[in-house]
């Protein structure tokens, strides 16, 4: 990455991921979509990173979609590829085993409804406007769908992405996209409130427990109950199980290891 479209900042054991195109409306391009990428990867290489924030620069736009701009650019595809950038991005988001928060201070818009989906957790200022206007431009929020499906009731979903119509934080989190809407003012606070109360809990457990919920999403109830009964038992010979129960037990805080 040499043209700075995503900054990437360790804080703590938080790694921050920066769409930094606020003159763009952090809009997304080849640049911010390998940028966020890398982001995921360092984060996952990196044993002291607990959680991932995704987030844009600047308080107009969490990420507006992709930059049409350049049409042609945004929509171009080598055909003889069977997979594109975006569409990596979010299978990479989805083996994540490390959570992430997405913090939303602006516009959420189109490829930026997937990225907001792609997190585990969402928190958004009051002011925020989200939508899927693809239709508008004559293309379909196709991606974005095999996320959002799964968070949304579907009949809003149909609502959104066949009208186009641009909806609020507070319809957001009552269709279940966002954990919290704040002032834009206490955005900061309440990210900051989340991760806390992350990275003071087993990185083990919620590695392994990350895992295990992305394994058993298209399982059966049978094939789920079979497979979690054998991961909680493997699971409780690690480390921070064992460490867990003893601090329990003594009335103190765990020291996690990770292991």
């Amino acid at each position: 990455m040499t043209d700075n479209s995503v900054l990437l900042e360790k804080r703590g054991q938080a790694f921050w991921i920066t769409i930094n195109r606020p003159d763009k409306r952090n809009a997304l391009n080849a640049g911010v979509i390998a940028g966020i990428a890398k982001g995921y990867r360092e984060a996952h290489d990196d044993k002291d990173v607990r959680v991932i924030v995704l987030t844009g620069a600047g308080d107009k736009a969490f990420c507006a979609g992709a930059d049409l701009q350049n049409s042609g650019a945004a929509f171009s595809m080598d055909f003889s590829r069977p997979n594109v950038d975006y569409a990596d991005l979010l299978r990479l988001s989805q083996n994540a085993t490390k959570p992430a928060i997405a913090r939303v201070g602006g516009v959420c818009m189109a490829g930026g409804m997937g990225l907001l989906c792609m997190t585990d957790m969402a928190v958004a200022g009051d002011q925020v406007i989200f939508g899927l206007p693809e239709v508008k431009v004559g293309v379909f929020p196709m991606q974005v769908l095999s996320l959002l499906q799964s968070i949304a009731p579907p009949r809003l979903v149909n609502e959104w992405a066949l009208t186009g119509e641009p909806f609020d934080a507070a319809t957001a989190k009552a269709a279940g996209l966002l954990n919290y809407v704040v002032p834009a003012a206490e955005l900061d606070a309440k990210v900051d409130w989340l991760i806390g109360r992350i990275v003071d809990k087993s990185p083990t457990a919620i590695r392994r427990g990350k895992y295990a919920m992305r394994a058993i999403a298209s399982m059966s109830f049978d094939e789920s109950i079979a497979y979690t009964e054998s991961q909680i038992a493997l699971l409780a010979m690690t480390e921070d199980a064992k460490e867990g129960l003893k601090a329990f037990g003594e009335k103190r805080k765990p020291t996690w290891t990770g292991r």
